[in-house]
């Protein structure tokens, strides 16, 4: 069994698939992470977005590999566990820019197919009911407006005591979702047969119940 969660960035795909996946057994897959750890890498290394070159040629020499630990997915970076680490605002938005290369997704997409054929999963990402897994029996499409997306985005930095901007925040969603819709390979749009669900006035729960809902 595959369910496929796309959506925009903040629109809580990841919040809302994990606990579905735990709710049902079956394994989470973030295909975000996976396109952070390749940011990552290339961050670490000094190698700049626009350097497609280069880009292309990190992601073929490192190991993207996802684990789990009492029950939540971990993913590593040949060997070495940065889930943490991705999650920088900085590694988020290297991640659109480096998405948009036929490469890179190659390599990621195969993985996530393998990991689909062998298991029942949930996985989310912009494309995945479109084109990692298209004939998946579940597809949503979870969106939330600008605004929403970026406060809740705001609420989690500062409570991370993370100095931040709301405007700002806002804007980066908004330039996101332009590169993320507007990219040749795999852009992100709401696949034939997915459900639509806009969670910007609904309840963590009540996303959850509608996925659990369509499942059955």
């Amino acid at each position: 069994m595959n369910i496929a969660i796309d959506g925009p960035a903040g629109a809580g795909k990841s919040t809302i698939a994990k606990i579905v996946a735990k709710k049902l057994e079956y394994i989470y897959v973030d295909t975000g992470a996976m396109y952070r750890t390749m940011a990552l890498a290339c961050y670490r290394n000094g190698i700049k977005a626009q350097e497609q070159e280069k880009v292309e040629e990190m992601c073929k020499k490192v190991k993207v590999t996802l684990g789990y630990v009492d029950g939540n997915q971990r993913v590593y970076l040949d060997g070495q566990d940065v889930s943490e680490e991705i999650r920088q605002e900085v590694i988020g938005n290297m991640t659109s820019a480096i998405a948009v290369y036929q490469p890179v997704r190659e390599i990621l997409t195969a993985l996530q197919k393998k990991m689909a054929a062998e298991n029942d999963v949930v996985m989310d990402g912009r494309d995945i009911g479109t084109a990692v897994l298209p004939n998946a029996e579940v597809k949503v499409y979870l969106t939330a407006s600008a605004r929403t997306r970026a406060e809740r985005r705001y609420k989690e930095l500062t409570e991370k005591n993370i100095e931040c901007d709301i405007d700002e925040i806002e804007k980066d969603i908004e330039d996101r979702d332009y590169r993320d819709s507007h990219r040749e390979i795999s852009p992100l749009k709401q696949a034939d047969d997915a459900v639509l669900v806009d969670s910007s006035n609904m309840t963590i729960d009540e996303v959850v119940d509608k996925i659990i809902s369509l499942v059955k």
